[in-house]
């Protein structure tokens, strides 16, 4: 149940990160197709603070976490790592070139095509998802990973909630301190202990 929920959030999560970066387009081409509508910029910067921010790094953390908790794997499928390197791409989009640009002093260049090409972004992700195509990739390997127990699936499911309130109530800021430090963390440990349980099954058939 709980990995079907973490599945869930990372629907709901994704569509509104490429609705509200949709959002965030047409407030930015209102506010640059004429003069005197810096109250548009206003908006622009409260959809991108306050729930496109939110909306992208849960999306993030639960698609990683999913791929890491179950036998899809990180490096497993090419469509699966795809995902991964157009996901870190619109966040360091969205961070680095299209946040500090939504000001009217901002390139409209920036603006426009930052926040269109994060929405066609996520409608391929969204195709990758139901699509799956390609085959496996050389680094799959025979052994099928093991899917996690289901508290692993309800953990992850606390962390945005959790971050969320850490930054509002804490650092006075939305910032996904916990999901950051699990999206590091969760894989060394992840390929860590698989070469162990290896040891163990191994020599346990003998």
């Amino acid at each position: 149940m709980s990995r079907k929920l973490l599945v869930w959030a990372h629907v709901v999560s994704s569509t509104g990160w490429m609705f509200m970066a949709l959002a965030l387009f047409v407030v930015v081409d209102y506010a640059l197709s004429a003069p005197g509508r810096l109250a548009a910029f206003d908006a622009a910067l409260l959809l991108d603070v306050e729930v496109l921010q939110f909306m992208a790094t849960t999306s993030a953390f639960s698609g990683l976490m999913l791929s890491g908790l179950t036998p899809w794997g990180y490096f497993r499928h090419w469509w699966v790592l795809l995902k991964t390197v157009v996901t870190f791409t619109q966040l360091y989009v969205g961070i680095f070139v299209l946040s500090p640009n939504l000001h009217p002093g901002g390139s409209p260049l920036m603006m426009r095509v930052g926040s269109l090409l994060m929405a066609s972004a996520l409608a391929c992700q969204v195709w990758l998802s139901v699509a799956k195509p390609f085959r496996r990739t050389p680094w799959a390997g025979t052994a099928k990973p093991r899917t996690a127990p289901g508290w692993a699936f309800a953990l992850c499911l606390a962390v945005p909630a959790a971050d969320y309130a850490l930054g509002e109530l804490v650092l006075g800021r939305s910032t996904p301190v916990l999901a950051l430090a699990i999206v590091v963390i969760f894989p060394v440990v992840r390929a860590v202990r698989r070469p162990a349980r290896s040891r163990v099954v191994t020599s346990g058939d003998r």
